[in-house]
């Protein structure tokens, strides 16, 4: 069965073919969750997870959100129904959960990155006597990331369901929260900016 035929078909396949990079490589993937590598392993499924989330944060605010609009101001047009029925409750499933594995799987690096550290990085590297520079730059990533996964599971989902149906609203309910979720999405795409430049260059010497 050719596995391109179905999503978690797809996925495995991308994991296997990841495996066997690692193995005609060199680099054990059983013996590679020592220390330096992994860290390696951890950024890896961090990396993954967070082009998800970010990913479909842009595509809601690019794409979905300015299409529905479109949509509602097109009086003959075919309407957006069948986006909200069909891709957005699939679209925000992925998104949630990608945004939870994305700060776990940061959380797990800095539990076991050799440059810093959970602690230090929340405490944006002034934990001791001196500003630990590398705990100062990941660390304003890791609180952006932290403050838009709270917006994604306290304020972006529980409005959605309202707006999507999944739970029931009345039309003023319903409005208040297209109004929340709007605003917390974008406050998302806004902080994602800067916690992209804090997580990229936490690697390659920005700050330090």
């Amino acid at each position: 069965m050719n596995p391109l035929n179905s999503v978690k078909g797809t996925i495995f396949a991308g994991f296997v073919l990841a495996i066997i990079i690692l193995l005609l490589t060199g680099d054990n993937p059983i013996t590679a969750m020592g220390a330096a590598k992994g860290s390696s392993v951890i950024i890896w499924l961090h990396v993954l997870a967070g082009i998800i989330w970010i990913g479909l944060l842009y595509y809601f605010n690019f794409v979905q959100g300015p299409a529905l609009a479109d949509a509602a101001a097109d009086d003959g047009g075919p309407g957006g129904a069948g986006i909200s029925k069909y891709v957005a409750p699939r679209a925000l499933l992925w998104f949630r959960w990608s945004a939870l594995a994305t700060w776990l799987t940061g959380a797990a690096f800095l539990l076991h990155s050799p440059k810093g550290s959970l602690a230090g990085a929340f405490m944006l590297g002034m934990g001791g006597e001196n500003v630990h520079a590398y705990n100062m730059t990941i660390g304003i990533g890791a609180w952006l990331g932290t403050i838009m996964l709270l917006n994604v599971w306290g304020l972006i989902w529980p409005n959605q369901k309202k707006v999507l149906g999944i739970v029931e609203a009345s039309p003023e309910e319903i409005a208040k929260a297209k109004k929340i979720a709007f605003i917390a999405s974008r406050l998302n795409t806004l902080l994602s900016i800067p916690l992209i430049m804090s997580m990229v260059g936490a690697g390659h010497g920005f700050f330090m």
